[in-house]
């Protein structure tokens, strides 16, 4: 996968789970920046946990979205601490 198809991906990824946990987006630049880091999360949890979602370009932003969602969860409770 290219970098600009990473960051597309990593866009739409955190811009969903800004919408899934609300009020937690951080615009443009920071939900790809969420979405990469969550893909990469997702990457390792889901195989831990013996999750196989689709594959392609669905299954990965459905995955990053998911890893994007664990961090916002994860950075929302830092942030109220």
């Amino acid at each position: 996968m290219g970098i600009v198809a990473a960051l597309i991906i990593g866009a739409i990824a955190g811009w969903l789970a800004g919408k899934i946990v609300h009020g937690a987006g951080f615009g443009l630049i920071g939900n790809i920046v969420v979405g990469i880091i969550g893909a990469l999360v997702a990457s390792w949890v889901l195989p831990q946990l013996h999750i196989q979602l689709a594959t392609g370009t669905i299954g990965s932003i459905v995955d990053a979205t998911i890893g994007a969602v664990i961090v916002l969860v994860i950075l929302s409770l830092i942030r109220r601490v």
